[in-house]
């Protein structure tokens, strides 16, 4: 029995130790985490965290059987036809012109859009399958995303381009969605980092608590997946969590200090790295608002970049090396120069965005959103609108107005439009959906604007905040820049941020998301029907009260009894009848008291009698005298 147990224990030895080389070495799932650090302007910090996993898998693997890859991605891809999908949650707006851009877009509330490609793949089809990927999701990310349907959904044409590879030439379909009014709390943070091969409890996620994300000036959490297949029996699924934070060192644990640190930042200091990952590095831009810190401990290396004409210095820190030296890393601290008064000064990327509503009361109103280049060189820029139902659009009332500032004075012109999609929408059905393109002047501003009118809601599409307003979502830009000043994006074909060094290219996509709007449509006195319910249930108690107490109480009707009005009297009466009660006579007692009760009645009438008679007598002799 010993022997069969020993010989047990050494094959489960062995079959440990061949698993840990074959996750080592030969395994076709790759786990890698990553995070940027960017002083901006403003005293603001930037943290980007980034977690990729690519599955290396053929035709004949089975996509229910994952290591790294969380099962509901793999099951969701083969069972919704879905070989790209972008999600993200996101509180807060991004500063374009003190902030530059983003690594990773994202507009504020929840913003879904995925691309469907599949055999025998219909519209109505697809918009089936993609009601049922947002109710999967919705429970995935805890958030409210079953709220996407039909009234909210559209399907971009020239928008969004796909960033997936199939091999065979199926249709493709896109589907894009916004929820402005979402908000992001702990309920999403927790099961986003849930997908992780290590969750929460290792690694650079465990930096990532909820006390220290969810009170910073911008925090979006955003999720991307997509399928990129050589040939049929060679595919990739490459899932890639980021977290996208802000700081303001002015509201930091309210000091004045500019100095800051990764664990005054989360909190907490690193917890060492993920064990399952293939790397795990830290990268911090010296360059631009980096180079007046001072970094402790000093970074082992410098990689310089030059993009598009513009160069960049980042400093790594290599976790898994650090730890092979024996170093274990558990701080990283920004030391600014002492008696630093002024900052640098930053320059306007190249093209930014503005939104806002014109107009007063609650029937009509203008949408108006200004883009503006900086550049010296016209820029091609494409907008598109998601407006929803209940916001009435006129496409005559498009207009687009292009103001340019040069020598002194100020000119305006009419651009024309280069491309136009329109849809109009549908009351409680479908969203009005606009995309127009025109060519942007240099050094110049274009407005584009519409009339608009709200439309009157039944008292049921109401939300319980009814005079809040309703939401417009934001509206994308889309352009292509012809430089890289300020672009920090990772290019189509990377996964890692280290691919986005050096990586020149004649043009450099870039996507904008203006602010949100609020509308104040009609509404109405919410306040009457609740005064009519308190009356009517006030009226309902009086009612009820007394009839229910005639009907269950029982009525006894007592003697009365002489009570003198006087307050002495009164006390008087009271004593004397709680001594009566005191001399109350017992059960024998009672008919010896009775018979004394008659024979002294009987007593007092023979008085009574005999007076009576010695007053008849007194009167006769008195008479006759």
């Amino acid at each position: 029995m010993r022997h069969a147990a020993a010989l047990l224990l050494l094959l489960c030895l062995c079959g440990l130790q061949i698993h840990a080389h074959s996750r080592s070495g030969n395994s076709d799932e790759k786990f890698h985490e990553e995070i940027v650090v960017r002083p901006l302007a403003g005293d603001h910090v930037n943290t980007y965290f980034q977690f990729t996993t690519r599955w290396h898998y053929g035709a004949r693997d089975n996509l229910f059987h994952t290591q790294l890859t969380p099962r509901v991605i793999a099951e969701i891809l083969q069972t919704y036809d879905v070989k790209e999908l972008h999600i993200s949650l996101t509180q807060g707006l991004w500063r374009y012109e003190s902030w530059g851009y983003p690594i990773v877009e994202a507009t504020g509330g929840a913003e879904v859009w995925a691309w469907f490609s599949g055999a025998n793949l219909t519209s109505s089809s697809v918009n089936s399958q993609w009601n049922k990927l947002a109710n999967v999701f919705s429970g995935v990310l805890c958030a409210s995303l079953n709220f996407v349907d039909n009234t909210n959904s559209i399907a971009p044409k020239h928008t969004f381009r796909p960033q997936f590879m199939d091999a065979s030439s199926r249709t493709r379909h896109v589907r894009y969605a916004s929820l402005p009014r979402e908000i992001v709390c702990t309920e999403n943070l927790t099961p986003w980092k849930k997908l992780l091969p290590c969750g929460s409890a290792s690694g650079f996620a465990s930096l990532l608590n909820s006390g220290h994300v969810h009170n910073t000036k911008y925090h979006s959490l955003s999720l991307k997946v997509r399928t990129l297949c050589a040939q049929p029996d060679n595919c990739v699924v490459e899932l890639t969590q980021t977290a996208n934070l802000v700081y303001d060192l002015k509201l930091l644990e309210q000091s004045s200090s500019r100095d800051f640190s990764l664990r005054r930042l989360f909190g907490m200091g690193l917890n060492g790295f993920c064990e399952l990952a293939d790397s795990s590095k830290i990268y911090v831009q010296r360059n631009e608002q980096g180079q007046r810190y001072q970094l402790v401990p000093s970074p082992l290396e410098e990689v310089s970049s030059t993009r598009g004409g513009f160069g960049s210095v980042y400093a790594v820190y290599d976790m898994q090396k650090l730890s092979e030296l024996g170093d274990r890393l558990f701080n990283i601290a920004w030391l600014a120069p002492k008696g630093e008064r002024r900052q640098p000064s930053t320059s306007a990327p190249p093209l930014y965005a503005h939104r806002y509503l014109l107009g007063a009361g609650q029937e009509r109103g203008r949408i108006v959103t200004e883009v503006t280049n900086t550049h010296w060189e016209p820029l091609p820029v494409l907008l598109m609108e998601l407006v929803p139902w209940y916001v009435h659009t006129y496409l005559h009332t498009l207009r687009i107005r292009s103001k340019t500032n040069g020598h002194g004075h100020r000119r305006e012109q009419v651009l024309p439009f280069k491309l136009l999609h329109y849809a109009p929408g549908k009351q409680r059905e479908l969203p009005t959906h606009l995309e127009i393109g025109f060519q942007l002047p240099p050094q110049s501003t274009a407005s584009i604007s519409i009339e608009v009118d709200y439309l009157l809601l039944k008292w049921l599409e109401y939300p319980p905040d009814a005079n809040h307003g309703h939401y417009i979502g934001a509206a994308v830009i889309s352009s292509q820049l012809p430089m890289g000043r300020n672009y920090t994006a990772l290019p189509v074909e990377g996964h890692l941020f280290k691919h986005s060094f050096n990586a020149t290219r004649p043009g450099y996509v870039l996507t904008l998301r203006t602010e949100a709007l609020i509308v104040g449509l009609p509404t109405p006195d919410f306040s009457m029907p609740y005064n009519v319910i308190c009356l009517a249930c006030t009226v309902v108690a009086l009612a009820f009260g007394p009839i229910h107490s005639v009907a269950t109480k029982l009525i006894i009707v007592e003697r009365n009894t002489t009570i003198p009005r006087n307050f002495l009297r009164k006390i008087w009466h009271k004593i004397k009848r709680r001594a009566g009660s005191k001399n109350e006579p017992t059960e024998q007692e009672e008919p010896e008291r009775e018979h004394q009760r008659v024979a002294d009645l009987n007593e007092r009438n023979d008085d009574d009698d005999r007076t009576a008679t010695d007053y008849d007598d007194a009167c006769v002799q008195r008479a006759s005298m």
